[in-house]
């Protein structure tokens, strides 16, 4: 566990009981840019369309430029998109990540819509996807919080418990969870001291 530190690297901030090692993998916490991670692959939040849209989905598709949209309409064209709670996988484009994981996560509907199941889908399908391509380094964002509503506490214990299961059968080097703002990263720090290994 990372002690002692509060200082600032770049974009992003490293505090006090900000990782935790499950077994082999490294889980780890930073307030910062998802764009900018250089983890063999990072998480969007995407939509069902794959087509880009606001919040991190925007700014991947900005960061990585054309060559991830072209990718995405490539699976658009074979498969229609992405179902909520699936993932599929593009290269990196323009970022120093080399991959990008598309999952969608729910839309919160006052919980009556199966959407915790579904987030925690997300989670999985986007580890198993990294697992399947031998990815052993990953960046999520917080999924569903956003523009969909999903209850930040409710949805990080959901986050961290779905890695903390994966891992216990596949190690990566790391888990990191890349979070926008302070308040974010306090919400998952918390969590994170809570989790039972």
């Amino acid at each position: 566990m990372a002690k002692g530190l509060n200082i600032w690297e770049g974009k992003v901030r490293i505090t006090d009981n900000m990782e935790k090692m499950i077994g082999e993998t490294k889980l780890s916490l930073v307030q910062g840019d998802i764009t900018l991670q250089e983890t063999e692959a990072i998480v969007n939040a995407a939509n069902t369309t794959l087509l880009g849209g606001g919040g991190v989905d925007g700014a991947i598709h900005r960061a990585g430029g054309s060559k991830i949209l072209d990718e995405c309409k490539e699976i658009r064209a074979k498969q229609g998109g992405c179902p909520t709670g699936e993932a599929v996988i593009t290269t990196g484009g323009n970022m120093a990540t080399e991959y990008v994981i598309h999952t969608v996560g729910p839309v919160w509907s006052g919980g009556n819509r199966n959407e915790e199941q579904l987030l925690r889908n997300a989670y999985y399908n986007s580890l198993n996807l990294a697992k399947e391509n031998g990815i052993k380094s990953i960046s999520f964002p917080s999924i569903s919080t956003g523009v969909y509503r999903f209850p930040k506490e409710r949805a990080v214990k959901i986050a961290l418990g779905t890695v903390r299961e994966f891992v216990q059968e596949y190690s990566f080097a790391e888990v990191r969870f890349v979070l926008f703002s302070e308040k974010d990263l306090q919400i998952y720090e918390k969590a994170l001291k809570e989790l039972s290994i």
